[in-house]
């Protein structure tokens, strides 16, 4: 089983940038899709971005396009979200997570949770 720790998170201000990583371990995660969901107080969990096994396809909320990227590094059994633009709205905790082959886009079809890292935007 692969087992995932986020890092990364923290207070940013408005317009300001953060870049979230995901350490894997215990499996090689070249077999895995990777997403990024994040839950808001009172929200659903939502996704914000996914990528293939090796990063050729990837695919993100309609909120966050243009302004975050999700990318890995299979030699590195790492992922990471780039984001930009940062807003209040984006304020939430953070969970990386894995499928086994194909990506998915709904947070029921991942299996393996990272622990969350917190955002915060201020305004």
């Amino acid at each position: 089983q692969v087992l995932l720790v986020e890092s990364g998170g923290g207070l940013v201000q408005a317009g300001g940038s953060l870049r979230l990583s995901c350490q894997a371990s215990g499996r090689p995660i070249s077999t895995y899709a990777m997403g990024w969901f994040r839950q808001a107080p009172g929200a659903e969990r939502e996704l914000v971005a996914a990528i293939d096994l090796y990063g050729s396809s990837t695919y993100g909320a309609d909120s966050t396009e243009g302004r975050f990227t999700i990318f890995r590094d299979n030699a590195k059994n790492m992922v990471y979200l780039q984001m930009n633009s940062l807003k209040p709205e984006d304020t939430a905790v953070y969970y990386c997570a894995a499928k086994r082959l194909i990506v998915a886009l709904s947070p029921r079809e991942y299996d393996v949770w990272g622990q969350g890292t917190q955002v915060t935007v201020s305004s």
